[in-house]
């Protein structure tokens, strides 16, 4: 089989050149980073779950009317994508303070807020990701103001669909990472969502207890990743119960089976 071409490579994904023009293969990576990879390491089979849910939001999403990247799931670690020019922006959709927001304003961690917060800030791990206005974005030429609206639009009704989906399932959705992309038609460029979501980049708590079921567990070394994310993917129908048997790398299931 012919060596693919890589094109890009991430924190917690490959991209590598698609099958057909315009497309792309994205993999989904074990490395775990956080505070802009300072701090590095393994979740086994985090990979795999989170090529699954990203699919599965991602699919509802685009059944709902949502423009996305996401075109199929290829097999457990990859999925095909549209090739899209990713807006140097990362949008931060805020329901619950916690994380930086409740260091930087000073506000207790769990505390609800009276209203949804959309929060912008650049891509640039050099610069540790700082927060922008939207004059900052519209002055240097980062987005348009009609794309600004678009993204404004798109990161409201995703937060709506989200939250109603996770709430359903035990889950309140703190808050969540967005990234969106480009595609053009000539000289017109369209916005749609990009990248992934998965608890990589949502913060979800459990609806009772409060326990935490996303990367905070390893930014925060509480430890049991695997088992939060695979509790995440349970809940929303994509692993059966009790799925200590569940395929999440490939490597040692083939091991296991003597292959």
């Amino acid at each position: 089989m012919a060596r693919r071409r890589q094109i890009y490579e991430g924190k917690a994904k490959i991209l590598y050149e698609g099958p057909e023009p315009g497309t792309l293969i994205q993999y989904f990576k074990d490395d775990a980073t956080a505070f802009n990879a300072q701090k590095k390491g393994t979740i086994n089979g985090k990979g795999v779950l989170n090529n699954r849910i990203s699919e599965h939001i991602f699919t509802m999403l685009g059944n709902i009317g949502v423009p996305t990247h996401f075109l199929r799931r290829l097999n457990m670690r990859e999925q095909l994508i549209r090739q899209v020019e990713i807006v140097p922006i990362e949008v931060v959709v805020r329901n619950i303070a916690a994380g930086s927001m409740s260091k930087r304003l000073g506000i207790e961690e769990g505390t609800q807020l009276p209203r949804t917060v959309v929060e912008y800030y650049l891509k640039d791990d050099a610069l540790g990701d700082p927060l922008i206005t939207d004059e900052h974005i519209l002055c240097f030429g980062w987005a348009s103001q009609e794309e600004l609206h678009d993204i404004a639009d798109l990161a409201i009704r995703v937060n709506d669909f989200l939250s109603g989906l996770f709430a359903g399932i035990g889950i309140r959705l703190v808050d969540f990472k967005l990234e969106f992309g480009r595609i053009w038609d000539n000289d017109y460029a369209r916005i749609i969502l990009a990248d992934e979501i998965s608890p990589d980049n949502c913060r979800l708590w459990d609806a009772t207890t409060g326990e935490k079921l996303d990367k905070d567990r390893f930014r925060r070394d509480l430890g049991g990743e695997v088992e939060a994310y695979q509790e995440v993917a349970r809940r929303l129908g994509l692993l059966p119960e009790g799925a200590d048997s569940a395929v999440l790398d490939l490597e040692s299931h083939r091991k296991r089976r003597g292959k």
